[in-house]
């Protein structure tokens, strides 16, 4: 089994142990506490969210299940600034990680501007998605996604994955269109993860327009990047990118209002999200 779809069939398994502790949560307090309490994106794009205290799934459950009385904590919006800036120019690694669901070259890792963004538009079949790449945030990343779309990886591609409950996002970028393929390296976080001091230990809200990465745990980005159509509160996990255009949340709003095949929460969008091309500029 290659390494992408070990990551990924591991992230499917996360998200599917968080939805039914949220659903038990759900069950036995408040509506506003419940979700408050448990929500978040892993990979390729799913998620967790955990209480300050706890470390570990099973703690988080029995808390759930045994307490109604539970302190929200505070969550703050990401400032999608770093609180330094970064040096004229960086070095990125991208080292090699299992198998490329679409052959593509390894993007250039010396001198990687840290000043300007990139324009990358989505032309999808449900309208187009402007985005606008921060490289001041995130050289690395944007140097990727860049890479990626110039040489055309993103075309033709399905959006996998829509959630519409706790986080609201549309999730792009595996050709394979499993949720468990990447283009067959991987490469660290950055903005906020590289920030924190230590683990994160609590979530933060990732606002609506922006992008960040999805991965499979730390270190672990691909190609998998997800759209947030509305405010979604995540730990600090996933590498944040850019911005959305104001038409671009307007195709998104479009095609989060016919939501998930199957009337499910979190899934395939009940209307096919394709990417029929991916340009740069």
């Amino acid at each position: 089994m290659t390494d992408n779809r070990k990551r990924g069939e591991d992230a499917l398994a996360q998200l599917d142990r968080e939805l039914k502790s949220r659903d038990r949560a759900e069950k036995s307090r408040p509506l506003k506490i419940g979700v408050a309490a448990a929500v978040v994106i892993l990979a390729i794009v799913a998620g967790i969210w955990f209480l300050a205290t706890r470390d570990s799934e099973e703690q988080i459950t029995a808390d759930e299940e045994t307490t109604t009385t539970a302190e929200t904590p505070e969550m703050e919006p990401l400032t999608m600034a770093r609180a330094e800036a970064l040096p004229a120019t960086v070095t990125c690694e991208y080292p090699e990680a299992g198998d490329a669901s679409r052959e593509v070259s390894t993007p250039a890792t010396e001198n990687i501007p840290t000043e300007g963004t990139v324009t990358v538009t989505l032309d999808t079949t449900q309208g187009p998605i402007g985005m606008e790449l921060d490289r001041s945030v995130a050289p690395c990343t944007v140097n990727v996604i860049e890479h990626l779309a110039s040489e055309g990886y993103y075309d033709d591609t399905v959006c996998h994955r829509l959630t519409t409950s706790g986080i609201h996002v549309l999730q792009c970028g595996d050709p394979s269109g499993s949720g468990a393929g990447g283009p067959g390296f991987q490469f660290a976080n950055e903005y906020p993860t590289d920030e924190l001091d230590g683990p994160a230990t609590s979530p933060v809200i990732y606002p609506r327009g922006s992008i960040a990465m999805a991965n499979a745990g730390p270190d672990t980005n691909g190609s998998q990047f997800f759209l947030n159509y509305e405010d979604s509160p995540l730990a600090p996990d996933y590498t944040y990118f850019g911005q959305i255009s104001e038409e671009g949340l307007a195709t998104l709003d479009s095609i989060a209002e016919a939501g998930v095949e199957g009337g499910a929460a979190d899934g395939a969008p009940a209307e096919e999200v394709r990417i029929e091309t991916a340009t740069v500029g």
